[in-house]
């Protein structure tokens, strides 16, 4: 199994986005992944174009204006992007959002369980083609947002890794 290389920024504290935040302030995730950056992209090309950035004290490479977003990269290629708020589906999930909603918004998603007597989260994984979201949660509310390739993040659910 080639291993993943998972770099982070840190989380977000969980809860919904405050109402009073400008909606120019959301950005949208989706299964290409963000804009200027695409699942698939490599380290390389992302350091060349000045988007991503190893040079900060932080537990490993970040992209810059992306403050709330892990990337994860394998074979040199990006993978998952593991994203906090502000970032939404373009269905409108986000942190926080009921997890009636992901069901509503995905009706195909997968339910994942977490191994009993651990302190991971459930998940749900929402799946189209080789690209899907795995949205985290408490039962009640998604508590963080994995987008990129499905056998990634299922990989990464199953694994039990996480950033930094």
């Amino acid at each position: 199994m080639t291993a993943a290389s998972i770099a982070g920024s840190g989380s977000p504290p969980p809860g919904p986005i405050p109402e009073n935040r400008p909606a120019g302030n959301v950005e949208i995730i989706d299964l290409n992944g963000l804009r200027n950056i695409e699942f698939g992209d490599t380290e390389d090309e992302l350091t060349r174009r000045g988007i991503l950035r190893t040079d900060l004290d932080a537990c490993g490479p970040i992209l810059a204006g992306h403050d709330m977003v892990s990337p994860v990269f394998a074979e040199e290629k990006l993978v998952l992007l593991w994203v906090g708020d502000p970032m939404r589906t373009p269905e409108g999930i986000t942190t926080g959002s009921p997890v009636d909603q992901v069901w509503e918004r995905y009706p195909s998603v997968t339910r994942l369980r977490a191994p009993q007597g651990t302190y991971r989260l459930d998940g749900l994984l929402a799946r189209h083609g080789d690209r899907a979201y795995l949205f985290l949660h408490d039962g009640h509310t998604v508590r963080k947002t994995i987008a990129g390739y499905a056998d990634w993040a299922r990989r990464l659910f199953d694994e039990g890794a996480g950033p930094c």
